[in-house]
């Protein structure tokens, strides 16, 4: 089976991926809906655990894996409540982000569709 998210390490290198979560994590702070969902004293924690999962999960180091084992997505977004409102703004900051630092338009469709997709499962209410 094709991953078409897991050579995107190799295609964008870690410095890129790191730069475009550094992107995302810019806006949340000031953002009404996103920014009480992130803990404000450990914001650079949370972009270092975003930046390490996507960068095992792009084809990069385990870094993740090795920190904190399993990803267990749904079990650690569940304390929020996310519904399509919460799911649809992340893409679009996500979005914001992998444009402010050129991610090329033949790595952005699919790790978009990757986000997507991991961000609709975290979902817990409509």
């Amino acid at each position: 089976m094709h991953d078409p998210v897991g050579n995107l390490y190799a295609a964008l290198g870690e410095e890129k991926i790191r730069a475009m979560v550094a992107a995302f994590y810019k806006q949340v702070p000031d953002d009404p809906l996103m920014g009480p969902m992130y803990p404000k004293d450990d914001l650079s924690g949370a972009e270092e655990r975003l930046a390490d999962f996507i960068v095992g999960r792009f084809g990069g180091p385990p870094v993740y894996m090795e920190k904190r084992g399993h990803p267990r997505l749904r079990m650690r977004h569940n304390p929020f409540s996310i519904g399509e409102l919460e799911r649809d703004r992340w893409m679009e900051l996500m979005t914001k982000a992998t444009e402010e630092v050129d991610i090329p338009e033949e790595h952005r469709t699919p790790m978009l569709q990757f986000f997507y997709g991991v961000a609709d499962m975290m979902r817990n209410r409509p």
